[in-house]
């Protein structure tokens, strides 16, 4: 997977840039509905986030419910139910204990679809989807999200939903 490698997206000529500062295009164009945002001609777009090096502290239900609260504002998205998955009230003998296990995930559901975090926290990472059938700024979500994990490593895609 390459860095800051981005797919087709919303605007033409908009310029994104990953973590090390380098610049990367998102081209295409989408049609838009004036009165509701929805996107006329796809289902919709989805950002992948791969974020590493983050600070695990942040890796609890506050803070992702914080940050869901924060990040749909500003990418002005509609909040609906939140669900998390995660080893709280779970004796120990049953916690999860594998890297790649151990942490919390949450479901965020907008009324446009849903943002969902899977957070790894023996390797710092957090792993992040926002898919949507409204347009949204995804520079503005990728640049939040890294600054709210304080994540040293960035990967993002964004894909067309068809």
């Amino acid at each position: 997977m390459m860095r800051g490698q981005w797919g087709k997206g919303l605007k033409d000529d908009l310029r994104l840039h990953d973590i090390s500062g380098e610049a990367k295009m998102i081209g295409g164009d989408s049609s838009l509905d004036e009165n509701t945002g929805l996107l006329t001609d796809k289902y919709g777009i989805e950002l992948i986030l791969d974020l590493h090096g983050c600070d695990a502290s942040k890796f609890t239900r506050e803070s992702f419910t914080a940050y869901f609260e924060q990040l749909c504002v500003l990418i002005d998205m509609q909040r609906e139910d939140l669900h998390f998955w995660d080893d709280v009230g779970v004796s120990e003998e049953d916690k999860q204990t594998s890297p790649h296990a151990q942490g919390t995930s949450a479901v965020q559901f907008i009324l446009t679809s849903s943002i969902v975090i899977h957070a790894l926290d023996q390797l710092r990472a957090v792993y992040i989807n926002i898919f949507s059938c409204k347009a949204y700024d995804a520079e503005v979500a990728e640049k939040f999200s890294t600054e709210w994990f304080s994540a040293t490593d960035c990967s993002a895609r964004l894909i067309d939903r068809v």
